[in-house]
């Protein structure tokens, strides 16, 4: 399992990106894989070939409107069992209440 932090970026489309970011976000939705949308990129987890073939599929849905784009990947790779993407954020809320 890895957790994939992903962001896309359609250089020369202007100052807004909120549509770009919901066609990716319908992608993810529509892959099953737990994932969490922030103010700077997608968190998504999964094993590689599904978290790729997913960050995949939302820069080429990017890539289709515009004529260059920038994506930039961050993984976690840790051996594990699944649900991590929530374990990693409820691990440090209870250290916030100690």
């Amino acid at each position: 399992m890895i957790v994939c932090e992903f962001s896309i970026v359609p250089i020369g489309s202007g100052e807004s990106l909120s549509s770009h970011v919901a066609r990716c976000e319908r992608i993810v939705r529509e892959s099953g894989l737990p994932h969490r949308l922030t103010a700077m990129g997608t968190i998504v987890e999964g094993e590689w070939d599904e978290v790729l073939a997913v960050i995949r599929a939302c820069h080429m849905a990017v890539r289709a409107d515009v004529r260059r784009v920038s994506t930039l990947i961050r993984i976690d790779d840790r051996e594990g069992p699944p649900g991590r993407l929530e374990q990693k954020v409820r691990s440090v809320e209870e250290k916030l209440r100690t």
